[in-house]
């Protein structure tokens, strides 16, 4: 089973979930700006990804240019997505033991193997 959190706005969230359906694969979506994670699921997110802190974050939006954080810091990350969910990076496939952000799409299926 794999969490897919998703933007269905966003091309390569789509082009992510597209990918993983064409595998087969059982996929729970999860609308993170619906349904936003709070501090504790983007902490475990955080341990399961390869990736710095400074990976799970859009540092081109606006709300993370206007908080000043330290991307290198995870407690200022995790504090800035729950406050602005918007800035989280998309998309994510997550397995429970492994995350990997999508970018570009097809490292997810990393996920598979």
């Amino acid at each position: 089973m794999i969490t897919l959190l998703h933007n269905p706005r966003c091309s390569k969230s789509r082009q992510a979930l597209a990918l993983l359906e064409e595998r087969g694969v059982d996929v729970t979506v999860r609308r993170y700006l619906d349904t936003p994670l709070d501090g504790a699921e983007l902490r475990a997110l955080l341990s399961r990804l390869t990736a710095e802190p400074r990976a799970l974050v859009r540092s081109s939006e606006a709300e993370w240019k206007a908080l000043g954080a330290d991307a290198d810091d995870p407690d200022q990350v995790v504090d800035a997505i729950v406050a602005h969910p918007r800035i989280m990076q998309r998309p994510i496939a997550d397995d429970g033991s492994r995350a990997i952000i999508g970018r570009p799409p097809e490292d997810i299926l990393a996920l598979l193997d």
